[in-house]
């Protein structure tokens, strides 16, 4: 359960996913004998592109929907690679939409798993402070979390700290007992499974390549080796690729995704007991990631991390994954020249911890002590989509954009979607129908 090898089991799509899968795949053939045209067409098949579709399915039953992806499955890389944790809004800036749409997000994930019987864990999460210097940082942490509405956040000393996870060491923390852990790559499928019983469409193994002008009032999406797709409208949830595909349409170069890559240890199964819930250190304004953590996982197994270091790829999920189209954009980019020039000593500790396991857990061990090197084994990886600005700052809440000319007219881009986008999905997906509905005219159609 907490091995590698089980864990490679559960990349493989389910069961209950294979028979998700094979009523799309009907909805599908159904469509592609008989294409015509569409009123809008959702790229990308994440969480945040199917959670859109769902939500102007349920808005516009009358639309004609598409969703294209490119893999030929969904959720395949940020969806179905990461931490799968449902955050409670502490972190982030208030007044800001990442905080606002987190907190929102929270309890409407939690409302449609009870809804649809998908399982979760409320487990809860402690932000701990080791070192006394740590403390009035994690200190505006919590009014933080306090004015962005978190529910149930409270500061609890070293007693309390040892009662929920008899194995941390700290000082002092902060208690969310509103995070929780889910199957993101399962609520994605659901997600998939209403809109195709709405009456939507998805297109797997459909890479776009272009967007063109057709006519007055249609929009050709090109994807290699398939037929056009047409379509009045637009959306675009690309992800990682999210920056290219805004450019198609005339969209502005910053900012640019730059693919970071985070790879975890995972705690043997005879160790497993060692963590209750999640933990999470105190953010250090001195560097941009956030550092190492503790997660328990829906199948009872542990991820011990991630660390951040560049992918070589923008799918570059290990060490040897090279696309040198990729890799030389990334170090052109003078954002990511001036990112690495500010914190070289940060990146080339990230490196070596990649390298060197044990690094890496003596990190782990400020917080467990117990945890040793024989514990840990090598786990999962993903790859975060980070968006970046020329000066080489971290954008940290939502971008859309467009393009230019009539062809721009028709088309939203979700340039950015920072996480915690998993968790907010339901929350993101209603913005991007409201913004598409007011800039469509979609009430009218």
């Amino acid at each position: 359960m907490g091995s590698l090898q089980s864990l490679q089991k559960r990349s493989e799509p389910s069961n209950w996913t294979r028979i998700i899968l094979k009523r799309i795949q009907k909805s599908h053939v159904c469509h592609m004998t008989s294409r015509g045209h569409f009123d809008v067409v959702i790229v990308g098949g994440g969480i945040i592109g199917l959670a859109t579709a769902r939500e102007l399915a349920m808005r516009h039953p009358h639309l004609k929907l598409l969703v294209m992806e490119k893999e030929e499955e969904l959720g395949t890389h940020q969806t179905g690679r990461n931490s799968g944790v449902i955050h409670s809004g502490i972190y982030y800036k208030p007044g800001s939409l990442k905080a606002k749409l987190c907190v929102q997000g929270a309890d409407l994930m939690y409302q449609y798993c009870d809804t649809h019987g998908i399982p979760y864990k409320r487990c809860g999460k402690v932000i701990v402070a080791i070192d006394d210097d740590e403390i009035p940082r994690l200190k505006e942490l919590y009014a933080r979390g306090v004015e962005n509405g978190v529910k149930g956040i409270s500061l609890i000393d070293k007693t309390q700290l040892t009662k929920l996870e008899p194995n941390c060491k700290g000082q002092l923390a902060i208690h969310s007992p509103n995070t929780g852990i889910v199957d993101y790559r399962m609520v994605t499928h659901s997600f998939t499974q209403d809109f195709a019983q709405s009456g939507g469409a998805v297109y797997t193994d459909h890479e776009v390549s272009s967007f063109t002008l057709k006519g007055s009032d249609m929009v050709g999406i090109a994807s290699k080796n398939k037929p056009d797709v047409l379509s009045h409208y637009v959306i675009t949830c690309g992800g990682v690729y999210s920056d290219r595909l805004g450019m198609l349409s005339g969209g502005k170069g910053d900012p640019r995704i730059v693919p970071f890559r985070g790879e975890y240890l995972v705690l043997k199964k005879d160790k497993s007991h060692l963590i209750n819930g999640n933990i999470y250190p105190v953010p250090d304004p001195q560097f941009p990631f956030l550092g190492v953590h503790f997660t328990p996982r829906m199948d009872g197994s542990v991820w011990l991390g991630p660390n951040a270091v560049l992918a070589f790829s923008r799918e570059g999920y290990k060490m040897s994954d090279v696309n040198w189209k990729d890799l030389k954009e990334a170090l052109k980019f003078s954002g990511l020249q001036k990112l690495m020039w500010k914190y070289w000593r940060f990146g080339l500790g990230e490196f070596y911890r990649s390298l060197v396991m044990r690094a890496q857990v003596r990190q782990l061990q400020r917080y467990i002590p117990e945890i040793t090197v024989k514990d840990v084994e090598r786990g999962p990886t993903g790859v975060r989509a980070q968006a970046m600005d020329s000066d080489g700052h971290l954008v940290e809440d939502f971008v859309f954009d467009s393009g230019s000319g009539h062809l721009g007219e028709r088309i939203l881009h979700v340039r950015n979607a920072p996480s915690p986008g998993a968790t907010s999905s339901l929350a993101i997906a209603k913005m991007i129908a409201d913004k598409a509905e007011n800039r469509f005219s979609l009430q009218n159609k």
